[in-house]
């Protein structure tokens, strides 16, 4: 019986390393094969030759997100996400002349029921009832010139995939697939939505956008237990925001605001493309200058100055609610490209990723006092310092209290006692499995060339993440743990039941 585990335990070695190997081979052979172009406006290509399938993936990453906000307009950066598959001045409208009209309209009646809208208490009822149906009107007066998702449809009619986008604190990327014989037809639509993009349908979709915030946030105790979290945790920097936007902003954000802002932020200069499989790079960058190259350079954008100052003390928010308590513990931590960043992932996945970590072993398994736990390295996407947190989800008959406890208990274990050699290097192996993992597929490598591009500054620094993971010792992370788990850096927020009201 004991042979038999021993060789069911060498199996899996085969399965797991083997092929493990030969794609990390691969892997590191990819970085020769990159090449990087930059255009004269500013923009960065990365081009990746894979001949395997006729088959060609594409990312977008826009160096823009919510720490690019501002009171005021907070969500802006989600909102035109959502406004970039509306279409173009040639895609999506069935006479562009007549829409602008009609949208200038809807501007206008906006514009009025927001001016009336702002005099708060003084404001007449009446009139914004009148004025709100006046908009009402407009709009639906440009929905008429409107052709609904033809930009979607030109790329499925195409063969195209994946056709999505997402928003972060610190980027936002648009991507999908296409046949490789299709590929000019990306560079067409893809460029013309940067270079003459319409905010058609503009105040629908900031409704969309305010019903995304009723359902992640309003009508969620855990959406509000985060944004509670971020707004205590963070008293200068914008990652305190909610990504989402407050709700006072997304009601009284006008399209201008949004123009405004993707001039100032969807320049070239923070824009990188990577385009990764079955093309021949000698044509692709003829195309580039064709349809890249026409969009113009635009203003030098102001960064974003502001640091968070160290914290004094604990803080601690409590949320009323009747749903199950919930705590989420935080301590800041720095950026992504600071010599800890593999540290901290390593914590993270020592501590707190999935079932055989030591805080699923310890508050689920033996004592029985959580129904979930986890940890997370990075709670926003690291351009700037961020947070480390762990969410803890007490069991039936246990308290949060016993939940952190049992954290802080496990915290303490990895500053006084050093990580066995053996563990860490189980550690390891997972760390690398997964990162390795995610670069499979065409799709894969281009989201890593490009992020890593954009927010490292240098899509090079992908290729030493196996490296780093590597060099990590026992002590790296006893010293980490010192440096980032103390108290007064910490922030914790709870879902508590509300207390009865004395009568």
């Amino acid at each position: 019986m004991k042979n038999s585990r021993i060789r069911s335990f060498l199996w899996t070695l085969l399965l797991v390393f083997v092929p493990l190997a030969g794609f990390t081979q691969g892997y590191l052979e990819f970085e020769q094969k990159i090449e990087k172009v930059t255009l004269p406006n500013g923009l960065v290509v990365l081009l990746l030759e894979k001949h395997e399938a006729p088959v060609v993936s594409m990312v977008t990453f826009a160096d823009v997100g919510a720490a690019n906000e501002v009171k005021g307009i907070t969500g802006i950066a989600h909102l035109f996400e959502h406004m970039a598959f509306k279409g173009t001045t040639t895609v999506g409208t069935e006479d562009i002349k007549a829409e602008k009209k009609a949208m200038e309209k809807e501007d206008n009646t906006f514009n009025a029921w927001l001016t009336e809208y702002r005099k708060g208490d003084k404001a007449d009822k009446e009139k914004l009832a009148i004025l709100q149906e006046e908009h009402k009107s407009a709009m639906e007066k440009a929905r008429e010139y409107v052709v609904s998702n033809e930009l979607g449809q030109a790329i499925e009619i195409a063969g195209g995939s994946g056709l999505n986008a997402g928003t972060g604190y610190d980027l936002t990327v648009y991507f999908y697939n296409l046949p490789s014989n299709k590929l000019e037809l990306w560079m067409s639509l893809e460029s013309d939505r940067f270079l003459n993009p319409v905010l058609r349908e503009f105040y629908t979709e900031k409704n969309v956008v305010m019903e995304e915030r009723r359902m992640r946030v309003e009508s969620s105790p855990f959406g509000r237990l985060v944004e509670e979290f971020l707004c205590i945790a963070y008293k200068a920097h914008p990652y305190g925001e909610p990504a989402v936007g407050h709700m006072s902003d997304l009601m009284t954000i006008t399209r201008q605001d949004a123009l405004d802002f993707f001039k100032t932020n969807y320049t070239p200069q923070n824009l990188v493309l990577a385009i990764v499989g079955d093309f021949q790079t000698k044509n692709v960058k003829k195309l580039l200058q064709t349809y890249w190259g026409r969009i113009p350079a635009g203003p030098e954008r102001e960064p974003v100055d502001t640091v968070e100052p160290p914290q004094l003390g604990q803080r601690q928010v409590e949320v009323d609610d009747f749903m199950q308590p919930i705590v989420i513990i935080g301590y800041h931590r720095p950026d992504r490209l600071h010599k800890d960043n593999a540290v901290l992932d390593a914590i993270s996945d020592l501590l707190g990723t999935g079932r055989t970590c030591r805080l699923y072993k310890s508050l689920v398994k033996d004592k029985k006092i959580a129904i979930q736990i986890q940890a997370v390295s990075g709670v926003t996407s690291l351009k700037y310092p961020g947070l480390f947190a762990f969410i803890a989800v007490p069991s039936q008959g246990h308290t949060i209290q016993e939940c952190e406890d049992s954290v802080y208990e496990e915290i303490n274990r990895l500053k006084t006692e050093p990580v066995p050699r053996d563990e860490l290097a189980a550690l390891k192996t997972r760390a690398k499995v997964n990162f390795l993992r995610s670069l499979e597929g065409n799709q894969g490598l281009a989201f890593q060339l490009a992020t890593s591009e954009g927010l490292d500054g240098d899509f090079h620094a992908m290729f030493k993440q196996v490296e780093k993971i590597e060099a990590i010792t026992p002590e790296d992370i006893q010293r980490v743990s010192k440096q980032v788990f103390s108290r007064r850096n910490r922030t914790v927020a709870k879902i508590v039941p509300p207390e009865k009201e004395a009568e």
